[in-house]
């Protein structure tokens, strides 16, 4: 009996082995292929994803100074509207047509004084006992006010005369008073100037001192010029016992105490010696009784001899003993603005 062929098996071999080689390097390819595939777009996808979020890093600028900075941040930002000034010329509104002016009216009391009727006080006893009449109405109320320049005011049924201010300043000598009243009838600086005014007598000297005083009947200015509080500088040329040191007038510029308080020296120079005495030159801005004298006696040093030669601006010159002069508009002035 013959055998059977085994070619059959072979070639079912061979094929089955081409195509598990053939499937093998096709799956192969198609796993490259996918690989490649996937890779490929991962790669688009990453960079359409690198376009999108990533921005290009900007170069670095090189530094900036502060006011490099401040000048190009002023040149980005927006101009901010600046307001237009308003004009300085008032606009007239309706209230400034009805508001009132300045009240021209005094004190009664202060209007008598200042005509030279007699002292601010005076003037109040003569309106309690109703010696004092405003146009046609007695006036025995202190508060009472009135404009002299529209309004008639009489006293005892006078008329009281329309005030006319003047200004002297007298070379005031030795052994004259500067009060307004001595019941012994000794000589005033008051009786040193011609006129009918009640004056006051603007920075006072002690009966043995002399020198420069103001005579005026301008109330408002007299008050100002002696006041302590408006500081008007006096300049007093003295010549006292001995020759202060250094200490003593340092002393003295640095300020003592005497009854009233504490006072001092704004200046003070030495000038000259003449014999055993020394010439000095001291500035005060107070003006108490006696105070320069009291200075001295405290740091042991009497004075012998005493002349105010400036009060501000105003100063004596070579005015004689006992002349007088009217002030002239120009210093009158300077002492209104001092």
């Amino acid at each position: 009996m013959a055998k059977p062929r085994r070619t059959s098996s072979k070639k079912s071999n061979n094929s089955s082995g081409i195509t598990k080689k053939g499937s093998k390097s096709l799956g192969r390819r198609k796993a490259k292929a996918s690989q490649e595939g996937v890779a490929g777009t991962r790669r688009k996808k990453g960079a359409s994803q690198k376009g999108i979020t990533k921005k290009p890093s900007p170069q670095k600028s090189p530094k900036r100074s502060t006011q490099e900075r401040r000048h190009n941040d002023s040149e980005s930002r927006p101009e901010k509207k600046v307001p237009r000034k308003r004009a300085s010329i008032r606009k007239i509104v309706p209230s400034d047509l009805t508001r009132e002016k300045p009240e021209a009216k005094q004190r009664l009391q202060k209007i008598l004084a200042g005509a030279g009727v007699a002292s601010r006080r005076e003037c109040e006893q003569y309106i309690i006992e109703g010696r004092v009449m405003v146009d046609d109405e007695i006036i025995k109320e202190l508060g009472a006010k009135a404009d002299p320049t529209t309004q008639k005011i009489y006293v005892d049924g006078v008329l009281l005369p329309s005030k006319k201010t003047v200004y002297y300043l007298l070379n005031k000598p030795s052994g004259v008073l500067s009060t307004n009243r001595d019941p012994a009838g000794r000589q005033r600086t008051i009786d040193l100037v011609p006129g009918d005014e009640r004056l006051f007598t603007v920075g006072r000297l002690d009966k043995d001192s002399q020198g420069l005083v103001l005579l005026t009947n301008d109330g408002t200015l007299a008050q100002k010029l002696t006041h302590p509080k408006y500081g008007i500088e006096k300049i007093y040329q003295i010549e006292v016992e001995g020759i202060p040191t250094v200490a003593t007038l340092n002393k003295l510029r640095e300020g003592i105490h005497l009854a009233e308080g504490f006072v001092q020296a704004s200046h003070i120079q030495w000038k000259k010696k003449r014999g055993n005495d020394s010439v000095l030159e001291i500035t005060l801005r107070e003006g108490r009784n006696r105070e320069i004298r009291r200075m001295f006696a405290a740091v042991g040093h009497k004075i012998r001899k005493l002349k105010r030669i400036a009060i501000g601006p105003v100063s004596l010159g070579k005015m004689p003993l006992g002349a007088f002069r009217p002030l002239t508009p120009r210093e009158l002035k300077q002492l209104q603005k001092h």
